[in-house]
């Protein structure tokens, strides 16, 4: 699935900056087709520039319609946001089951409505499916530039080729066995003066499980350093009290 074959539509926005938010959303999402239907802001707007960031692009590149029936003409699956339930002959699904409705290749709409009301039952006929996101009952309007993002997150999750990776560009080695038993050596010989190992006959079970403890952990180097820094501060400082 391209990213370019999925379209956010929205309907009689009332606020500038709620189109800019939204640009900003999609960009974060590496999702670029923005299309406004009848905005109510006085189009263009410098609002939506300003709170857009650095997706101006996609607030200039959006393309205006007069109607929603003109702005899917020619998408291949239409999806309508909504928190209400509608008495429409309409599917409604949840936000986490939107992969399972998309086959690869179509061309996909999302329709968002008018911020006091959102959409109305009639702008509902060109939809396919409704699409409801899990939230508060009591409370389960949300803000358009939020509700947007819950998109572009589901979609960049169900369909972008790349895996996140969460890498430090800060590499600490591990730390070696050797390391990791002098440091044990070290507290061992604390816990003994401190007569925490006790009864006598337990104390081999003791030190053993202390021992598995930490080399179940995988410590680095740097924090095998800072551990022994803790400890040896912890002991002067109970020396001098």
């Amino acid at each position: 699935m391209s990213f370019n074959n999925i379209c956010f539509i929205l309907a009689r926005p009332q606020l500038g900056e709620n189109i800019g938010f939204v640009a900003r959303a999609l960009k974060n999402f590496n999702l670029t087709n923005l299309r406004i239907v009848n905005p109510r802001c006085n189009w263009p707007n410098q609002e939506a520039l300003v709170t857009s960031v650095g997706a101006k692009n996609i607030i200039r590149s959006s393309k205006i319609y007069h109607s929603i029936e003109e702005s899917v003409a020619d998408l291949d699956i239409i999806f309508a946001s909504t928190s209400r339930i509608r008495k429409v002959n309409k599917k409604i699904i949840s936000i986490l089951d939107l992969k399972k409705k998309i086959k690869k290749k179509q061309k996909v709409g999302i329709i968002f409505g008018p911020e006091a009301s959102g959409l109305s039952n009639n702008d509902l006929n060109c939809a396919d499916y409704l699409v409801k996101i899990p939230a508060n009952k009591k409370f389960s309007s949300l803000n358009l530039s939020h509700c947007v993002i819950l998109f572009c997150f589901q979609f960049f999750q169900f369909f972008s080729n790349k895996k996140s990776v969460y890498n430090s560009n800060y590499k600490s080695s591990a730390a070696t066995k050797s390391e990791i038993n002098k440091f044990l050596n070290f507290i061992i010989c604390g816990l003994d003066k401190k007569g925490f190992l006790q009864p006598n006959h337990k104390r081999q079970s003791m030190i053993r499980n202390i021992s598995n403890i930490f080399h179940r952990i995988n410590l680095s180097e740097q924090e095998i350093r800072i551990l022994l820094g803790i400890f040896s501060t912890l002991n002067e400082f109970d020396k001098k009290t």
